[in-house]
């Protein structure tokens, strides 16, 4: 069995985009057709998706203390499904245009928590969620020192207002099983962490 897919983007044909919504993101209208596994083409398909950009998520870790470096900041889209909307989060960014990906996790570790990295490793890459948006994560590991990592960050203009935690590996595990931590980059950091620990460790020494 082929590992590859049977269609690419060449088997899509957009007919239609139509801007819905241009604010602090954007929303894009699409009409288009594709090519359908049984042979053919489809009918007209219309989706609306929420055009926000792609962005790193960062987790670093200490291998010294054996501590991750977590933050906590509110989150107006958990309110409808959680009991809290302050979230227990790998740091993240959006990687804006003239800014790479390994920029802008050096970027964000200072501005959401005041710390420096060392071994920036490329874990893995994800589409958030593709049936509604474009949105593509890269998921980054470093090393950092977590000693430096305290107190409350974030861009004011962002309005950003974040907690900075130093978190055990034991607990991060807790957390992860409990449900304590349930939005999707830092569930997929933490998890590539668990399962790669020695493979990642051997590289940043």
């Amino acid at each position: 069995m082929s590992t590859s897919p049977q269609f690419s983007n060449k088997d899509v044909e957009v007919l239609k985009t139509t801007a819905l919504y241009d604010g602090f993101f954007k929303m894009v209208q699409y009409q288009v057709k594709h090519k359908l596994f049984a042979g053919g083409w489809s009918n007209t398909v219309t989706r609306e998706m929420f055009e926000r950009g792609h962005a790193v998520a960062l987790l670093p870790y200490d291998p010294n203390t054996q501590e991750f470096v977590l933050i906590e900041q509110f989150r107006l889209g958990a309110m409808a499904t959680s009991e809290s909307p302050w979230l227990m989060e790998v740091i993240a960014g959006m990687i804006d245009p003239g800014y790479s990906a390994v920029e802008v996790c050096h970027k964000e570790a200072q501005e959401e928590a005041g710390i420096s990295l060392t071994n920036l490793t490329k874990a893995c890459s994800y589409l958030s969620s593709p049936g509604g948006t474009t949105e593509r994560l890269d998921i980054y590991l470093a090393q950092t020192d977590a000693s430096q990592a305290a107190g409350i960050h974030g861009v004011e203009h962002e309005s950003e207002d974040i907690l900075v935690h130093r978190v055990k590996e034991a607990t991060a595990k807790e957390w992860l099983q409990s449900g304590r931590i349930d939005n999707a980059a830092a569930i997929i950091a933490l998890q590539y962490f668990f399962l790669n620990k020695e493979n990642i460790l051997a590289t940043w020494i």
